[in-house]
């Protein structure tokens, strides 16, 4: 896999929760899950499905940081 995005984060699907058009995915990605908003299209396409292996890709043109 070639990819612009410079955040790739490799992990777990943990959780798929598909709603009517939208699914969140949860993927661990070695003690933090991320979550994702992505199509059901999307879910089925990449044969999605908990345990199996997947990345989080991050493209953000802000980020934003924050202390107590």
């Amino acid at each position: 896999m070639k990819i612009s995005a410079r955040n790739v984060l490799k992990g777990k699907v943990v959780e798929i929760t598909k709603g009517a058009t939208t699914a969140h995915v949860r993927i661990d990605i070695g003690g933090a899950v991320v979550t994702a908003s992505i199509t059901n299209a999307a879910v089925d396409d990449l044969k999605l499905e908990v345990g199996k292996q997947a990345y989080a890709v991050v493209k953000a043109s802000d980020v934003m940081v924050a202390v107590d």
